[in-house]
């Protein structure tokens, strides 16, 4: 489908549905999702953006810079005591489990406001992932319009670009709870130790990244484009030195490169 046929679609579907609630983390999809929303639907919209220990300050306080541009209501929930048992634990459903929470709670929210339906930005590539998250979402009756009208992750980059969006080129960014692998659990301390190396990584010019915990092993996941950053001007000694401050005891790089997903089920 063409892309500007796609993009009608969404509005329309937008209409039909006359309020909407957009589950909003500042990431390229929500983003986008919240632009076109806020367009189509003026004060019948609302940004709810959740903030758990998952959740990377940063990303925070960028959703808070990004909402303010779409002139709508952004409610910001903060959850000090993420204890959900199953999110804990990192099992195979884990995301399940979360997504089902803090949907729950997003939805909390919009009854609140009077809002009729919750939206969030799955796109339709996210399919093709593992992505346990999705029945979840499914169950509490979300709906996904950039999935509904066929836009992938490339459409959506696009269409951000020619709306002057920030978030046009952002590099994907999942929760941090994605770094630590299934059945390792999960702490607020170690969620903390992958935040602060990653953000040492964005630090020193990295643009697409992971710090995947192995017990007390880092594993630096990197674009392939980017390996050769870690070959000069000691970044080698200088990122294992600060990685080590900030709680492991080993610092690995990934031959391989950024690969999304790579501690799912392992």
């Amino acid at each position: 489908m063409e892309l500007n046929k796609k993009l009608d679609k969404l509005r329309n579907m937008l209409k039909e549905l006359g309020s909407v609630a957009v589950a909003y983390s500042g990431g390229v999809d929500s983003n986008f999702l919240l632009k076109v929303a806020s367009d189509t639907l003026g004060a019948n919209v609302i940004a709810v953006t959740l903030h758990a220990m998952m959740h990377s300050n940063r990303e925070i306080a960028e959703s808070i810079e990004y909402a303010k541009t779409f002139n709508v209501k952004h409610v910001v929930v903060k959850i000090d005591d993420f204890d959900i048992k199953e999110f804990i634990e990192n099992g195979p459903k884990r995301c399940y489990y979360c997504k089902k929470t803090v949907f729950s709670k997003v939805k909390e929210i919009a009854n609140e406001n009077n809002t009729k339906h919750i939206v969030d930005g799955t796109n339709l590539d996210d399919l093709g992932d593992y992505r346990p998250g999705l029945k979840a979402i499914e169950e509490l009756s979300v709906v996904s319009p950039l999935k509904e009208c066929g836009l992938t992750k490339d459409d959506i980059r696009t269409l951000s670009k020619e709306m002057n969006l920030k978030t046009f080129n952002k590099p994907a960014f999942a929760c941090l709870a994605t770094r630590i692998p299934c059945g390792t659990k999960i702490t607020n301390e170690k969620l903390r130790m992958i935040e602060k190396s990653e953000e040492y990584l964005m630090s020193i010019g990295f643009d697409q990244f992971r710090v995947r915990l192995h017990e007390d092993i880092a594993r630096i996941e990197v674009g392939k484009n980017e390996l050769y950053k870690f070959f000069s001007n000691d970044i080698l000694d200088k990122t294992n030195n600060k990685l080590k401050e900030f709680g492991f005891k080993y610092v690995t790089l990934d031959m391989g490169g950024y690969k999304m997903g790579s501690t799912n089920l392992t």
